[in-house]
């Protein structure tokens, strides 16, 4: 019993590692990118350079293991996660944060638990009651004003910028990911799933990011982001993740994503200089109550799925 227990604590506080590392994504993602007036690295650079130096680090790590390849069935999961995470997020966000802040980007990703629940619903066939689904709209709607409203601050007038489809479509490419990753994360292991995913991708990664180099003077700064988003937002993050999820059990642990956005504007504040906003802050946990809201509500009143059946990951 008391094993058990040290598990479980172990496991809820390597999640809140791993939820950690993912919120600093988005202010040094930004510090590699920068902005349209100073621009630093390519956003192409910086999606594919990254998960090639992820995808070099997780040929080692899977040579030294000496694991096996994966079975047949299992690379076309493996090739949707290496389209959702490996390319779709993280391009779509580095374009995006060219644009708008770190803070304004963890509003709109903060949707991510209920879109990847939405996704797990459609391709996994699992049933959720009418009470998530109007928790999804909410929380849809929030970003939506809270977008609209920035837009006009900025003086773009009534609608949205083109930064949060953006954003919005990397939300949805990272959730197909992590639900077709899941799908092969019981048998192939956890680790193994996103250094399998990272390896795969590195026959087009590694050539591109060597074509793509900078040719141009880049700020320290930017490959302080481009280094961080490489080994710990594409590879150590989801070591910890992954982990902790096994240890401390995928219902329990999962529930520390949901302070990923508030995590991501307080690194903004030192990293990126960016002001403490109380709207901002404000519209965050708006949108993280209609997760939490979602989540309780995101299987039938009398589920049947098994035991450990339910799929959990994270970007």
């Amino acid at each position: 019993m008391k094993l058990a227990i040290k598990d479980e604590t172990l496991g809820m506080w390597l999640g809140v590692v791993g939820v950690a590392l993912f919120a600093i994504t988005l202010p040094m993602t930004r510090l590699a990118t920068g902005t349209q007036d100073a621009p630093q690295l390519s956003p192409w650079f910086v999606t594919l350079g990254r998960a090639a130096l992820a995808g070099v680090l997780s040929a080692v790590f899977l040579l030294v293991t000496r694991s096996p390849r994966p079975a047949p069935h299992q690379w076309k999961p493996l090739g949707m996660a290496v389209l959702g995470n490996c390319i779709g997020f993280p391009l779509l966000l580095a374009f995006a944060l060219r644009v708008v802040t770190a803070s304004h980007a963890a509003v709109v990703t903060a949707l991510l638990p209920l879109i990847t629940a939405a996704v797990a619903a459609w391709v996994l066939h699992q049933r959720a009651r009418l009470g998530f689904w109007l928790c999804a709209i909410a929380g849809s709607l929030l970003v939506v004003v809270f977008s609209v409203l920035r837009a006009q601050q900025s003086g773009h007038g009534f609608g949205f910028e083109w930064a949060d489809l953006l954003l919005v479509g990397a939300v949805v490419a990272a959730s197909v990911g992590y639900i077709y990753g899941a799908q092969v994360t019981p048998s192939l292991g956890a680790e193994r799933v996103i250094c399998w995913v990272c390896v795969m991708a590195l026959p087009v990664t590694l050539p591109a990011a060597i074509a793509l180099w900078p040719q141009q003077p880049v700020a320290a700064s930017a490959w302080v982001g481009f280094t961080y988003v490489g080994m710990f937002s594409m590879w150590i993050g989801f070591f910890a993740w992954y982990r902790g999820l096994a240890l401390g059990g995928a219902l329990r642990v999962s529930q520390t994503q949901l302070l990923q956005p508030f995590l991501s504007i307080l690194a903004s504040i030192p990293l990126l200089g960016e002001p403490l906003d109380l709207v901002t802050l404000g519209f965050a946990a708006a949108v993280v109550a209609t997760v939490v809201a979602g989540k309780r509500l995101s299987q039938p009143a009398n589920p049947t799925v098994p035991r450990g059946a339910e799929p959990q990951a994270r970007s």
